[in-house]
């Protein structure tokens, strides 16, 4: 990869790992719907205008339904649902949960998507990540006395992320990846504000919350959105996505670093064998290349992608928005 690109790719890892850590700051003050709403709120405020300068919205006509569905699946839901999920569980223990986003993809497609058949390397890979899933809830259910229902909600968000990454190859491929983010961003604000509104807080938050939930929408976001497409131009998505595999190592590190969460052995086993399922389940299948590609071992240079035309390869398996980016 390119400087810039390896740069960018430092960048991502950094701000979607820390994004749960804002998030853990803000829920101990506001409630989980004012969280997500200023979140997405800001971040709308950002995208639309690039997304209208750039006309980005108009390939959105007569897809209006597809893409409130996306926003439900992509957006709302999994915010919402890990949002409330960190109430109840350590910020490390999530954003490792949400690591296992690539198997539910897999396990996913052995239904939805017939192309994508899980055999050899990729099979074990399930088996081995959803042994680290188990490794993780069984072992080291951090948080309080609600803590399985707390895994289980960051657990169904991941499951949301990975039906929205389905819905958008797809639907919605031929779709800016701007123009999903923003309308989804838009859709899921104007959504949620009236429970935002019904679970605002009685007096405005500390200064550490405001701060932390404006680095969510503008920097874990917004911003995090924008340096994404920006990076799949330069190297490629399947090399973008490989920062799923760095995420929880930022989130665990910030955990423990910043908010003192505990790292045990249950949490490093499970870490590997969630990071190590993920890679064999999504490694490219035996024959999937070309007759006639080069014999060179070495990666090919990937081409200068469009960012305004990237669709479904913008949905990477971390983030928490189109893109998918993630967000993870």
């Amino acid at each position: 990869m390119t400087k810039k690109a390896w740069a960018l790719f430092a960048a991502m890892s950094i701000v979607w790992g820390i994004s749960y850590l804002f998030i853990k700051i803000a829920v101990e003050e506001v409630s989980a719907p004012v969280v997500v709403v200023i979140r997405t709120a800001i971040a709308a405020a950002v995208l639309v205008p690039l997304a209208l300068r750039r006309r980005a919205f108009g390939t959105l006509r007569g897809r209006v339904r597809i893409v409130c569905v996306l926003a439900l699946t992509h957006v709302a839901g999994p915010f919402l649902l890990i949002t409330y999920g960190e109430v109840h569980i350590s910020s490390s223990l999530t954003a490792l949960l949400i690591a296992a986003q690539p198997i539910m993809i897999a396990i996913i497609a052995l239904k939805a998507d017939a192309s994508e058949r899980v055999t050899g390397f990729r099979a074990v890979g399930l088996a081995v990540g959803l042994g680290g899933v188990g490794t993780l809830v069984g072992f080291d259910l951090t948080g309080d006395r609600l803590g399985l229902l707390g895994a289980g909600m960051v657990l169904l968000a991941t499951l949301g992320y990975a039906c929205a990454t389905l819905i958008v190859k797809r639907h919605l491929s031929d779709v800016p990846p701007v123009a999903l983010a923003a309308s989804t961003m838009s859709i899921t604000t104007v959504l949620l504000m009236p429970f935002a509104i019904a679970t605002a807080p009685a007096s405005l938050p500390s200064a550490k919350v405001a701060g932390s939930l404006a680095a969510l929408g503008l920097v874990c976001t917004a911003l995090a959105f924008l340096a994404f497409y920006a990076l799949i131009a330069e190297a490629g998505a399947g090399r973008a996505a490989l920062i799923t595999y760095l995420n929880p190592v930022v989130a665990v590190l910030l955990g423990v670093l910043v908010l003192d969460e505990k790292l045990s052995a249950s949490i490093a086993g499970g870490t590997a064998l969630i990071l190590a399922g993920s890679w064999l389940a999504t490694r490219p299948q035996k024959g999937a290349s070309q007759k006639g590609a080069s014999p060179d071992p070495r990666p090919a240079d990937p081409p200068q992608a469009d960012p305004q035309r990237l669709g479904a390869d913008a949905l990477s398996p971390c983030t928490p928005a189109p893109a998918s980016p993630s967000a993870r």
